[in-house]
């Protein structure tokens, strides 16, 4: 069969052509069937095997003229939006409120990204021209996300609650009187209670527990956030992200610095601070280093890659950034108080400090890849440690060199082992970071060992801040002894080192420092409590129980016998009675040392003054036997119970009954 010819001429042809495309343009087929039409056409025809170049030059024209209509369309929503900058209803209004619609701006936004990521620059003026309007349109719109990005940021943030950001806080009794802890000649800095019944608290802040999880954004904005960074990274405009974002997330940290109580302060003007108030801005930075680092880094690392999500390096910068001005505002203050001048009351305060950084370390580590900052963490960790360390020897020292001379006039306990107790109890609630801080020294073994008499082997066996705590109190047991040859009367010598001794065994039996110093230490100190109630025995009584002795008396009733027993007793009586007027101003005020003192007492001297009265009253019998047998030995057990109340106006007691 011959093939059909439909005309003839290149007219024909054209013809041909152009009703073939009709019909397949006109059909409205799938690219699939129309190629597979085409193909038929060929085949039935040999002037339609160039349809299908024809066809799909006419679809791509098409498509480009689609494209641009798109482009257009997307331009325009962005030039509109734009158009109305100046206006009071664009400044005050969020893309994200109506009568805005989000959704369209993004979808412009978008193709105009795609626009750019498609478009091959060089083919044509046209095409150049189309491309400065893109990106005039992409400027415009990242200038408008830009702005939205820290609108919304701003609007969103979640202030932190000033009020629920405190822990449960231990009260500990440490006083520190009046003189910013200094030891002053008159050691009116010591003491658990000052006269006028004012405590001082050292307040440390508590753990914080489980990590709190918080939102630092609220969360309904998070999308509208990726959305945002999400457009102004694809366009190229990561680095304006970086700046708004960290801007703002910056500002949100110092606010919050603000309500957590830390000032910014220079390292001259920490310096110049007095200590009530340099105490409460240790107190509150310690409180701030806890929530910043568990509560505040941790929900912007959170927020981070919530926002950043597949933009890595962008994500890590943007944190790094955000956290930097905040650890570095809390390290100056750190790094002031490490170089401050080092007195004792600082101590448990610097403790603190270093403790809260020292815990934050693994976790700043874990989240902070800027190696300068955490180089930074670690050099002021270190100071911190180093000032903890010269706080400590200054406070041994001041315990060591305190050499007033100006004595307890009743033999009371002395200020300073009630300064040095407090100071220790409270010390010993820092084992941990002392025992990695502290080291024992060559000269401090040697001292031990050779000046205070020490055994070298008990050290060895202690823990760091253990040892220093046996070399202190060593120290202070020597400076009481130097301190009680101030009494020139050895009876109240030996009752101010009972007191005061007494008094170290009991804080320390009551306190954690039992577990430090060990029981074998307390068996000790309660030995040399007896030798010392026996040294004041001696001291006190001997005179006046050396009067109660038969030598010297006989046992005839003569005349001289007579005499000498007349002596005895008045040399008694003399001896009894100054005791009673000296010793009722002395004061042991621990009830149960003073009652076993007491009982010492009446166990040596009643039954020897009862017995000589007994063996001796039938000589003296007559009128004038009271003038010499003054007592019962019932009296002088009564009168026994005035000693060491440290109230001298009960000697009238006395008088009353000698006349």
């Amino acid at each position: 069969m011959a093939t059909t010819s439909l005309g003839g001429g290149a007219g024909g042809d054209d013809r041909v052509l152009a009703t073939a495309q009709q019909i397949v343009k006109s059909l409205r087929a799938a690219k699939e069937d129309r190629d597979d039409m085409l193909l038929i056409f060929s085949t039935f025809d040999n002037r339609l095997s160039g349809i299908s170049d024809l066809i799909n030059g006419e679809d791509s024209k098409a498509s480009d003229d689609d494209d641009l209509d798109r482009f257009e369309a997307a331009e325009k929503v962005i030039l509109v939006d734009a158009s109305l900058s100046g206006e009071p209803s664009r400044q005050s209004s969020s893309l994200f409120n109506p009568p805005n619609n989000p959704a369209e701006y993004f979808s412009a936004v978008d193709e105009i990204i795609h626009w750019m990521e498609q478009f091959s620059i060089g083919a044509g003026r046209t095409d150049q021209i189309i491309a400065d309007r893109a990106e005039n349109a992409i400027q415009l719109a990242m200038s408008r996300l830009e702005e939205e990005l820290r609108h919304v940021l701003i609007c969103n943030t979640v202030p932190l609650d000033a009020v629920s950001r405190h822990s449960s806080i231990r009260r500990v009794s440490l006083s520190f009187g009046s003189h910013d802890g200094a030891i002053d000649e008159t050691l009116e800095s010591f003491g658990e209670v000052s006269d006028r019944g004012s405590h001082r608290f050292h307040e440390r802040g508590g753990s914080l527990g489980v990590d709190l999880l918080v939102d630092l954004v609220r969360p309904e904005a998070v999308q509208d956030l990726r959305e945002i960074i999400d457009r102004m990274v694809r366009s190229g405009y990561e680095r304006e992200c970086l700046q708004v974002y960290t801007s703002v997330r910056r500002d949100a940290l110092d606010e919050c610095l603000v309500i957590l109580g830390v000032e910014r302060l220079s390292i001259e003007e920490v310096q110049k601070v007095e200590w009530k108030s340099l105490d409460e801005k240790m107190k509150n930075w310690v409180q701030a280093v806890k929530v910043v680092v568990r509560v505040l880094l941790s929900g912007e690392k959170r927020l981070c890659d919530s926002l950043f999500g597949e933009f890595d390096e962008l994500k890590e910068s943007c944190f790094n950034e955000t956290a930097k001005g905040c650890v570095m505002q809390l390290l100056n203050f750190g790094e002031a108080i490490a170089i401050c001048k080092r007195s004792p009351e600082k101590l448990f305060r610097i403790l603190d400090m270093y403790e809260a950084l020292r815990d934050a370390m693994p976790d700043l580590q874990t989240m902070v890849s800027d190696e300068f900052v955490i180089g930074e963490v670690n050099g002021v960790l270190s100071g911190l440690g180093e000032a903890a360390k010269g706080t400590f020897a200054e406070f041994e020292n001041c315990i060591r060199n305190e050499t007033s001379k100006k004595p307890v006039i009743s033999g009371d306990v002395h200020p300073l082992p009630r300064y040095v107790m407090n100071y220790l109890k409270l010390l010993v609630d820092y084992e941990d970071p002392m025992d990695s801080l502290l080291e024992i020294s060559e000269e401090d073994l040697h001292r031990y060992k050779n000046d205070l008499g020490g055994d070298g082997s008990q050290l060895e066996k202690m823990s760091p801040l253990g040892r220093q705590i046996l070399l202190l109190m060593s120290d202070l047991e020597y400076n009481l002894v130097e301190k009680s040859r101030l009494y020139e009367d050895g009876a109240m010598q030996q009752v101010f080192l009972m007191n005061n001794l007494y008094y170290l065994v009991r804080k320390i039996k009551d306190s954690d420092l039992r577990k430090v110093l060990g029981d074998d230490w307390i068996r000790k100190r309660r030995g040399q409590i007896r030798q010392y109630a026996t040294g004041y025995l001696r001291a006190s009584w001997s005179k006046a129980l050396s009067c109660l002795k038969d030598e010297g008396i006989g046992g005839s009733s003569n005349n001289a016998s007579k005499m000498a027993l007349k002596e005895r007793f008045k040399s008694f009586n003399a001896c009894f009675e100054e005791i009673y007027r000296v010793q009722t101003a002395w004061k042991v005020p621990d009830d149960q040392l003073r009652e076993e003192l007491r009982i010492s007492i009446s166990e040596k001297v009643i039954p020897a003054y009862r017995s000589f009265v007994g063996r001796f009253r039938s000589q003296l019998e007559g009128r004038h036997a009271g003038k010499y047998i003054k007592y019962t030995p019932e009296d002088l057990e009564t009168y026994l119970l005035d000693l060491f109340e440290g109230s001298p106006a009960v000697l009238h007691h006395i008088r009353r009954k000698s006349t």
